[in-house]
Parts: structure tokens; sequence; C-alpha cells
């Protein structure tokens, strides 16, 4: 197994709940840390939007490892960021028997 070339720092975000003082709430981003990781394309696929079509990419996106309930351990749901690209988590999974590297398997959608 290939060690992975960690070259890239992206931000961990996950969902927060904020209210919005007329008795529901909203979801926005808070920044958690950053991740050093290693990313590769796998496929990609246009769908229809609101607005047209639009570009979804999907990704592997590997880091070193955390323990589950370790807040560096990213998880479905979470997001990480480079920029105005967001890559939303889709599921996390360990890359080998010892749990040194994690794949985190991510979904980019072109922002309009």
């Amino acid at each position: 197994m290939n060690t992975p070339r960690l070259n890239v720092q992206l931000d961990l975000e996950t969902p927060v709940r904020q209210s919005d003082e007329m008795g529901g709430y909203r979801i926005v981003w808070q920044r958690i840390g950053s991740l050093w990781v290693e990313m590769k394309a796998t496929t990609g696929t246009e769908r229809g939007a609101e607005v047209g079509p639009e570009s979804v990419v999907f990704w592997r996106i590997t880091t070193r490892g955390a323990r589950y309930g370790d807040p560096r351990r990213p998880a479905a749901g979470q997001r990480l960021r480079m920029g105005p690209r967001r890559f939303v988590i889709e599921a996390v999974a360990e890359r080998d028997p010892t749990g040194l590297w994690l794949t985190c398997f991510a979904r980019e959608e072109e922002q309009t």
C-alpha cells in the first residue's frame, strides 16, 4: 500500500443549527479544523438542477486516521472546504487494517 501524498490543506466544517429568531432555525457551517489530504477525482456526472444542468464530481480524499469520537475524524454529513469549493462527505472508511489512513468519499457540486 502506497503512502498518500498529503499535499492539499482543506478546512473541515460541521453543520450547526442556528436560531432564526422566528421559531425556526437555519443551518450554518462552522469550521472545526484543517486537514492535510490527498485528493483524487473518481467520477463525474451532470444532473438537472433548478436553473439548468449542474456538474457533480466525486472525490476520494485521504487523510491521517483518527479514532471514532475524535473531533479530527471527518464524518458523513460534514464537508471539506478549499476556498469557494465545497466537498460534501458522504462516507468515511479506514483505508488500511491498522486505521492509519482514512478515506472520505465526497461529492463536489458546481456552485451557482
